[in-house]
């Protein structure tokens, strides 16, 4: 339950023993309140659904002020609270257990001596060079830190947020790798367990890569992921239905290629990370007809043989993707303050 749906553990051995060792292990993820919940974000949202029933104590940091340091909402701290709120909210429409999820507000950290002395402590034991090319986990680049000093602050604020809230595991996308890695390698020296580090795969962006690649490097992922700033290449957790369909219809979605095919992505990583989902696809009698898909496997050889049509596959994923949106749909449309903080941060995302 722990490990399903991910793209890497560092390290396995370390997670077995840990959870040999402790009946109920500290983890955590940290998010930047930085505007509307994406689809993308059900990813890391159904982990942490996953880990509460796994029995593990959980932690979800609210990083207000990591969202304000990388300008998000236009440094608007109200805005930035407020989008902390909505989070919460879709969390309760997927079905996860609020009660058992502790959220930490970063404000409660900096508030503290002893975190700026773990920071400062965490900094005397790396490199400038290291936390640049660790700025990529805020969707920077390190040359931004060239006319905005704070970015560099932010790397050591994430280290520090683990060492402080003592943790066991450390839960984020792959785009995260490079704060839980710098964590790992200093954590000794300041009498710190090395945290065990799990991490979920990154959805595409409707729109595609803006060339065909054969892999993507941290600095091209920026550009690649959904991101909230870009939103006819995302899908919005309450996005209506029609909008769904018209965004996935103009989609990037190539016949037979299934690498950085955000439609393909969005099946794997959403639609069949569902136990016992079926993918229902109305294809003309001339291609075989109506199809029921169970697995992504099958899925994927049918798309790279050309059994199935780029548009097929589009109509079957929007019906499919809007279903499994219902219950967070309802949950935000009869939520007077969820609504009002959408009207509120709507077209105020930054990248």
């Amino acid at each position: 339950m722990i490990t399903r749906n991910t793209a890497e553990v560092v390290t396995l051995d370390e997670l077995k023993n840990l959870l040999e060792e402790k009946d109920h292990p500290r983890a955590y993820i940290g998010f930047e309140p930085s505007g509307l919940v994406h689809i993308g974000w059900l990813i890391w949202m159904n982990k942490v659904r996953d880990f509460v029933e796994a029995g593990i104590d959980m932690y979800i940091l609210e990083a207000t002020w990591h969202a304000y340091i990388n300008d998000k909402l236009g440094r608007d701290m109200e805005l930035i609270r407020a989008a902390a709120r909505l989070v919460r909210k879709v969390l309760e429409g997927l079905g996860a257990n609020i009660s058992k999820i502790k959220f930490v507000d970063a404000e409660e950290l900096i508030s503290d001596k002893r975190y700026w002395e773990i920071l400062i402590k965490a900094s005397k034991n790396t490199t400038l060079a290291r936390v640049k090319r660790a700025l990529t986990i805020m969707g920077r680049k390190a040359g931004e830190a060239e006319t905005d000093f704070s970015k560099l602050i932010y790397p050591l604020m994430q280290v520090t947020d683990i060492f402080y809230l003592d943790l066991d595991i450390a839960l984020g996308g792959t785009d995260q790798r490079k704060a839980h890695m710098l964590q790992r390698d200093i954590a000794e020296k300041l009498g710190f367990r090395k945290v065990v580090a799990i991490h979920t795969p990154l959805l595409a962006g409707l729109a595609g890569p803006s060339k065909r690649m054969e892999a993507i490097d941290d600095e091209a992922l920026i550009d690649v992921k959904m991101s909230k700033s870009k939103p006819e290449t995302a899908i919005f957790v309450h996005d209506k239905p029609d909008d769904i369909r018209r965004k996935i219809r103009k989609a990037y979605c190539p016949p037979r290629e299934t690498s950085f095919n955000p439609i393909i992505d969005i099946n794997k990583y959403i639609l069949f990370a569902q136990p016992g989902f079926v993918l229902h696809i109305e294809r003309p009698s001339k291609y075989g007809g109506p199809i029921d898909i169970t697995s992504f496997s099958e899925l994927e050889q049918l798309y790279k043989k050309g059994e199935i049509h780029p548009l097929d596959l589009k109509n079957a994923t929007a019906e499919a993707l809007i279903k499994y949106l219902e219950p967070i749909r309802n949950k935000i449309e009869n939520d007077k303050e969820a609504l009002e903080i959408i009207a509120k941060i709507s077209g105020r995302e930054t990248r």
